[in-house]
């Protein structure tokens, strides 16, 4: 075994575990101490609590690790479809250890916290991602995808301040929903035309061929079934934002025209 396959599989495994420590102990001790509202939650309602933290904890590895490297990590910027070991490679497996884990939480708590959806976008990160630790190819693809994790504490934030019941038009709610929106959007969205715009560039060249018929596929089939997820979400995010937006200027219409009689 390669010394890079080695260590992708460490990485993996060491992520596996750290999250699943995460999530069975760290989250507990960690909610109970910030937030006194966790205490007083249904058994259910903690167990997708401590789901949404170790998601958070997992987006910001990968997010900000992954815009490190696809700024400064010139090794994988140098051959996108072809660079060799890199630490884009170990966010990936990060990543991976991430997944394996979330998955088997969702299945062993799947009267609670099961998705169909979440198997399906697992499901297909993991397919993805094993290509590319398995194959050392798309490695900058790869970690380009993880930018999307980017959006996900926003996500998870605002499901921490349903739970505690905060007022729905709260200015936190508001500003956190309007963040999650406009974040949303620039990484899960927005990338899809430079993503898609770089498969185009590359397509028929002899770096591309060389990847195969079953990778040439599996990059644009997982990512085509990644993304219409990520608009389906984006649709319902932007209703709720419209939402959001439309009760703040009814509330100050409404506040405009009792200050106009009052004077």
């Amino acid at each position: 075994m390669e010394i890079s396959t080695k260590l992708f599989i460490s990485v993996t495994c060491t992520s596996f575990f750290t999250f699943q420590l995460l999530f069975y102990f760290v989250s507990y001790w960690f909610s109970a101490k910030v937030s006194p509202g966790f205490n007083s939650l249904s058994f259910k309602k903690k167990i997708e609590w401590n789901s949404r933290v170790v998601s958070t904890c997992h987006s910001l590895v990968v997010g900000i690790f992954g815009l490190y490297i696809f700024l400064f990590d010139e090794a994988t910027k140098a051959d996108p479809l072809w660079g060799g070991p890199s630490l884009a490679n170990v966010n990936i497996a990060i990543a991976s250890g991430y997944l394996i884990s979330d998955l088997s939480i969702i299945i062993l708590y799947w009267k609670v916290i099961g998705d169909k959806f979440f198997i399906m976008h697992h499901c297909a990160s993991l397919y993805a991602y094993y290509l590319v630790l398995k194959n050392g190819v798309l490695a900058y693809i790869g970690n380009f995808r993880l930018l999307a994790e980017l959006s996900s504490p926003f996500v998870n934030q605002r499901w921490f301040f349903e739970a505690l019941k905060y007022p729905k038009f709260s200015k936190a709610i508001v500003i956190n929903g309007i963040l999650m929106t406009v974040v949303f959007f620039i990484v899960r969205i927005a990338s899809m035309l430079p993503h898609y715009g770089f498969m185009y560039s590359v397509y028929g060249t002899e770096p591309y061929i060389r990847l195969g018929v079953l990778i040439q596929l599996s990059w644009v089939i997982s990512c085509v079934v990644l993304d219409v997820m990520n608009v389906m979400w984006m649709i319902k995010i932007s209703k709720g934002c419209i939402k959001v937006i439309s009760h703040i200027r009814q509330e100050k219409a409404k506040n405009s025209l009792q200050n106009g009689k009052l004077d």
